[in-house]
């Protein structure tokens, strides 16, 4: 994973921050009080599951609306990995530059949907 998030710092041209949480559990904790850009859960080792977290996140008041990428041991739990609100998954071993390559393609989405919704913003207000 320090892999991937280190190659998106040099794509992005910025410093990446890597927070780190032993399970689902922390991790959820972890990102309602830090607001990451991006959550990379690898689903086995999350005592409280991946697809729970992201459930979770998903569905609380207000929602995470950041990236969320689930690692996954088996191809076929792709399904969990969709109903769980995951914006992308993998099996693992993931290839790190193709899953740098698809949280940078969902980040850059994610900023000109925002970008978009402020301007949209602007013109009504004006």
């Amino acid at each position: 994973m320090r892999l991937t998030v280190a190659g998106l710092g040099r794509r992005l041209g910025e410093r990446v921050e890597f927070l780190e949480a032993p399970n689902g559990e922390r991790g959820a904790l972890l990102a309602r009080r830090e607001h990451p850009d991006v959550i990379l859960a690898d689903e086995i080792q999350s005592r409280a599951g991946a697809f729970s977290m992201a459930k979770d996140l998903r569905d609380s008041i207000p929602g995470y609306e950041g990236v969320i990428v689930i690692l996954l041991d088996r191809p076929h739990d792709a399904w969990l990995a969709r109903w769980s609100g995951a914006d992308a998954w993998f099996v693992k071993p993931a290839d790190p530059f193709a899953l740098a390559d698809r949280v940078l393609e969902l980040l850059e989405g994610r900023r000109e949907a925002a970008a978009a919704a402020e301007a949209q913003t602007d013109k009504e207000t004006v």
